[in-house]
């Protein structure tokens, strides 16, 4: 199934094209891994598939729901002591699919997520007593909860040690694999990419994808 099509799609800001215009289609179970120089364009890229930027040129048409979408962003230092528990981080990838109270189906999925990424031992914990490792398997809990169709990753081991980095890598190809769930990364780490990702694109210096 073709979850999101990109036709002659030009990305940038202020109006200005950085990237593009290129045609990309992102199908279900694809494990897409985004390379390149920084200042390329790759987190524009992804902000506009995630409509948080608006199109330069082109199209994007969307089989799936916008709410469909996880996004794991990169951290802000002061998003890293946010005052709450690692429980209630991960059950707020809820919040734009419940009224007033979670339901028991919300609560069993948020045990299965805390338990697939290995964070079961830390749920009643303060968030920003965790490493940084733990915190980005508790964001990746959360974006979960949001959708079990496709997840965004701007950067997901940035900072991050070699063993929480191989850890990380190790439980998103497992998502992807296991469960079917698209992935689309951004990542510095070309090597990885040709390891775990079924397809990659690189954006040059002239934000051009080869």
């Amino acid at each position: 199934m073709e979850q999101i099509i990109c036709t002659n799609l030009e990305v940038g800001y202020d109006k200005k094209a950085v990237a593009g215009p290129f045609d990309i289609t992102i199908k279900k179970g694809d494990y897409w891994c985004i390379t390149g120089a920084n200042g390329a364009g790759k987190s524009t890229f992804i902000k506009t598939i995630l409509s948080l930027t608006p199109v330069i040129n082109g199209d994007i048409l969307y089989n799936i729901q916008k709410d469909d979408i996880g996004y794991l962003p990169q951290q802000k230092p002061h998003q890293k002591n946010f005052p709450a528990s690692v429980k209630e981080i991960v059950m707020s990838g809820f919040a734009n699919k419940t009224k007033l109270y979670y339901n028991m189906t919300q609560k069993e999925e948020a045990k299965k997520n805390i338990n697939l990424l290995d964070i079961s031992h830390l749920q009643n914990k303060p968030y920003a007593s965790l490493s940084g490792g733990q915190q980005q398997r508790v964001l990746l809990a959360r974006a979960l909860c949001a959708t079990s169709k496709i997840i965004i990753l701007d950067e997901p081991v940035s900072g991050l040690d070699p063993s929480a980095t191989t850890k990380m890598y190790k439980i998103i190809k497992k998502i992807n694999k296991s469960y079917g769930i698209t992935i689309v990364m951004i990542s510095h780490d070309v090597k990885q990419a040709a390891k775990d990702a079924t397809k990659s694109l690189h954006l040059n210096d002239r934000g051009v994808i080869c």
